[in-house]
């Protein structure tokens, strides 16, 4: 039987890409994998919140094993549902647009030899002028400057010698305009920030206003930063930035968001000296919540595992506390291995190899799968 003391206050966890969790030699820091999986079987939302565009999101979410959840892309203008079951690998909850004609042709009329890229979701970029590779995510349609202004857009991205000098008359349209850099603003729709899409998701999620945390290393972040009770800056962040923080993490090369993480998890649980699998697993059964823990697992089409979730009883229901992210692609045998080296107990037969006893479970309203009991 666990006590109230074991459990953790669920959290949704907001983290920037690039400079947080990806470094400019596009790699990611070792160990961040490991701690979001961890983060993830404590019961934590973990959310991706960038300025990248969703095709530039989605590689990067899969690096990372986030491929269920939630993330935010677009500087707050498209919040998506991360689904592994449909072609695209996401389900888009909300798109914030609006009419980019304005800002285009203000930003035409400062500098004509601006490039301008209205974003095509899920494909890449309309472009007046193809923009310098590396600079866009996606690929580049050179386009007509009427067609640009022609539909309603999700973001609009410049990029003009010094255009950082003329954010406000940018932001007289009344679009929300955010710099990245002297030559370089992304523009979105009216009062839209990775904030906005934040509180929107959180209250979605049902997550106290207190259960936030927010980490990130650019200008785009301190509205996030604002937003989250909790706001940490990476340390290699400009000054502005660390200013607008709660705390200053290490820098990306110091593993800075995986310092974080950690600090979202458990005291007291010691996952070091076991396996990955085993260690999702303890994590996931001391802070569930509720009188009763069951591992609950489901088959693909061969004997690894598609799903692998831990659901606890709470007032009579059960409901599920959090996903084992390495046990997607396990076999029900290696999951009994590791929740022995967990130290965590299974009901198991008497004689023979005393395989555990799992018994049929009907979860949900997909496929039957099978549910194992587990205590600590």
């Amino acid at each position: 039987m666990r006590t109230a003391t074991s459990t953790t206050t669920r959290k949704l966890i907001a983290l920037d890409i690039d400079g947080t969790l990806l470094g400019r030699d596009r790699r990611i820091p070792t160990g961040t994998v490991d701690a979001l999986d961890l983060v993830r079987a404590a019961g934590h939302e973990a959310v991706l919140a960038t300025g990248r565009s969703l095709v530039g999101l989605m590689p990067v979410a899969i690096r990372l094993g986030l491929v269920e959840g939630y993330a935010v892309s677009s500087n707050g203008s498209m919040t998506v549902r991360l689904e592994p079951a449909v072609p695209a690998g996401y389900v888009i909850e909300d798109a914030r647009r609006f009419d980019p004609s304005h800002v285009i042709h203000r930003v035409l009329a400062m500098a004509p030899r601006a490039h301008v890229g209205v974003e095509d979701v899920g494909w890449g970029w309309a472009v007046n002028r193809v923009f310098p590779a590396g600079l866009l995510n996606g690929e580049q349609k050179q386009t007509p400057v009427t067609d640009l202004c022609a539909a309603p857009a999700t973001r609009v991205a410049v990029h003009a010698p010094g255009i950082g000098r003329h954010l406000d008359t940018l932001r007289a349209t009344g679009a929300t305009v955010t710099p990245a850099g002297p030559d370089w603003a992304d523009v979105t729709a009216p009062r839209t920030s990775k904030a906005t899409a934040l509180e929107q998701l959180r209250t979605r999620l049902g997550i106290p206003p207190a259960a936030t945390v927010a980490v990130g290393d650019g200008a785009n972040d301190v509205d996030m930063f604002r937003w989250a009770a909790r706001a940490v800056a990476m340390g290699h962040a400009q000054q502005s930035v660390r200013d607008a923080a709660d705390e200053v993490t290490g820098t990306i090369a110091q593993q800075g968001a995986v310092a974080v993480l950690h600090s979202l998890l458990p005291a007291g649980v010691d996952t070091t000296a076991i396996s990955r699998l085993a260690a999702q697993l303890k994590t996931a059964v001391h802070t569930a919540p509720g009188s009763g823990v069951v591992l609950r697992v489901w088959h693909g089409p061969r004997a690894e595992l598609s799903r692998c979730e831990v659901w606890s009883l709470r007032d009579g229901t059960w409901v599920r506390h959090a996903p084992v992210p390495t046990g997607t692609g396990a076999t029900m045998r290696g999951i009994e291995n590791a929740a022995r080296d967990a130290g965590l107990t299974y009901p198991r037969g008497d004689e023979g190899r005393r395989r555990a006893h799992w018994r049929a479970s009907l979860a949900d309203t997909g496929p039957a799968g099978f549910e194992l009991p587990l205590t600590r």
